[in-house]
């Protein structure tokens, strides 16, 4: 089984906490682009769907988020295979590297009601949320996604920013929660224990993501991080500040810490599940952990935009990779949270290991102790995240 290292932070606001200092700096929002005039209808953006005379699609996607053969990383087995079943070119494309920097790409044309040249792309939850919210994703058809509709998990339907679940399809999910390793300091088992242990002091890193950090901050707190006021978020990050102004977080981060977690450079942090299953491969002194307060859920999220001329298309492959066996041969590959009831039984027959893991296939205790942050309104989100910039000093 083949383990490989991420490459890029599929969460990360650009590459860290100055990107989002500066996107927040240059535009006033976060992206500058949460405007009513940018709002789309679907009335007034109608799309026209040329499936049944083309058998094609374009998916974009972010960089080893596809399975791939270790003979010939040319091919792409699960992708290949769909092909060959459906008939259906896909144009594959890893040109998703950051999702702000992905928005930079098709902003100009969705707000315009015009193609972006692409059928699918994948983009995390907050970034689809803000997506749907200006009305420039498509809606898809119940009908024609039977196996979405039977084996998407229950704890990733029914999410406030696409409640019916017609509008983006989790393709792979992650926890962010905390991580030590066991080589340079004891088990830890709270955010409060992160924030405050006296141990731990300077060796501790955190998330520069807002939604994960204070997400976990929000639950310590006793808050709902998918339903909690601006006052409950501002207890939360008095918190956080008084461990940023104390000494013990050394600073915050993307993906990076996880090297220094690896070497015992850092002791303990706020971290990402998928970084933690890798690192565990090769030292099982790195352990990621579940505080009793809960931890938080995030997805990518398959999404057809309006203009993209082949819905149906899309609509049979995000139906494709909900069958069981192609969803365990696809997380077999990622590591991430597999979305899809029935994968972890067809993971047996494929790799015991991984489907003994919490990590991909997580079980309902552990569900049950996540959450999916609030989505947030454009004036919501410039508040939450200047006031965030300001505590992590970015």
């Amino acid at each position: 089984m083949r383990r490989h290292p991420r490459a890029v932070s599929r969460r990360g606001l650009l590459s860290g906490a100055l990107g989002s200092a500066a996107l927040l700096a240059a535009g006033g929002s976060l992206a500058g682009c949460g405007t009513e005039a940018a709002t789309q209808t679907e009335q007034g953006c109608v799309s026209e769907d040329l499936s049944g005379s083309e058998k094609k699609l374009i998916f974009s996607n972010w960089p080893q988020y596809m399975d791939v053969d270790e003979a010939d990383e040319s091919k792409r087995p699960t992708l290949d295979a769909f092909q060959t079943q459906t008939g259906i070119q896909v144009t594959y494309t890893e040109d998703v590297n950051d999702n702000n920097e992905f928005f930079g790409k098709v902003q100009n044309q969705l707000a315009a009601c015009q193609a972006t040249e692409r059928d699918l792309f994948v983009l995390t939850d907050w970034m689809a949320a803000r997506m749907i919210r200006l009305g420039w994703i498509q809606k898809l058809d119940a009908a024609k996604l039977p196996n979405v509709q039977a084996n998407l998990l229950s704890s990733l339907k029914g999410r406030s920013f696409d409640p019916e679940n017609r509008i983006a399809i989790p393709w792979q999910s992650g926890l962010a929660g905390l991580a030590y390793n066991g080589s340079v300091t004891k088990e830890i088992r709270s955010v409060d224990e992160l924030l405050t242990r006296p141990d731990l002091k300077g060796k501790v890193t955190a998330l520069s993501e807002m939604r994960d950090t204070m997400g976990l901050l929000l639950q310590a707190n006793g808050h709902d991080p998918a339903n909690f006021t601006e006052a409950q978020f501002d207890d939360a990050l008095a918190k956080l500040k008084r461990a940023v102004d104390s000494g013990q977080i050394r600073r915050f981060t993307g993906n990076d810490y996880a090297p220094e977690l690896a070497k015992g450079d850092i002791a303990a942090c706020v971290g990402w599940s998928g970084d933690i299953v890798q690192l565990g491969f090769e030292n099982d002194k790195v352990k990621f952990v579940v505080p009793d307060s809960g931890v938080m859920l995030f997805s990518d999220n398959l999404l057809v935009p309006n203009k993209a001329t082949h819905r149906a298309n899309a609509e049979a492959l995000i139906d494709y990779y909900y069958q069981p066996a192609v969803a365990a041969k696809l997380a077999a590959y990622v590591n991430y949270i597999c979305p899809v009831q029935g994968a972890q039984a067809e993971m047996e027959k494929i790799d015991p290991e991984l489907a003994a893991n919490p990590l991909i296939f997580p079980d309902e205790s552990m569900l049950a102790k996540s959450k999916v942050f609030m989505a947030l309104n454009e004036q919501q989100e410039k508040t939450y995240e200047t006031k965030y910039q300001q505590v992590i000093g970015a």
